[in-house]
């Protein structure tokens, strides 16, 4: 059986749960929702959701290489 063409979806996680993977309060991960400054999420029934690999592409993107000159 060949895996071409099969669907890998990334697990959706609750915001207890990332908020611990990314070492943040929960009312902190709430406070980046509302300003839209966080990682991307899914809103499911109301319910807030990520995808693992959204936050960690969202972390990706806030790496630095170096600290900025002043």
């Amino acid at each position: 059986m060949s895996d071409e063409g099969a669907l890998v979806v990334s697990p959706l996680m609750h915001s207890r749960e990332v908020a611990a993977y990314l070492k943040v309060s929960e009312s902190t991960l709430s406070r980046w929702r509302s300003t839209g400054t966080g990682p991307p999420f899914l809103r499911l029934g109301g319910i807030a959701r990520y995808r693992l690999d959204a936050v960690d592409r969202w972390l990706g993107e806030l790496e630095h290489d170096h600290a900025p000159e002043s």
